[in-house]
């Protein structure tokens, strides 16, 4: 699976490592994702996601449904 976030669409960035002497080379800085299982009540399941722990702070917030629904609204839900 590749490392994006289903809910924020999160993914890996490019910048550069840089040494004491000022030499620049390429890293990717990864978005802290996890697997997680979430309840939703109102279809009586349960859903597996790999979510970023900002995401899991939304979830938190708003509720597993509108989480959900705004992340199909913005397409990286399918």
């Amino acid at each position: 699976m590749s490392r994006i976030c289903q809910i924020t669409g999160k993914k890996p960035i490019t910048g550069h490592r840089v040494s004491h002497s000022n030499i620049k080379t390429k890293r990717r800085f990864l978005p802290n994702l996890q697997v997680k299982k979430f309840y939703i009540p109102e279809e009586d399941r349960w859903v597996v996601l790999k979510v970023s722990s900002k995401a899991i702070r939304i979830i938190n917030k708003k509720g597993i449904t509108n989480a959900l629904k705004e992340a199909r609204a913005k397409g990286y839900l399918k």
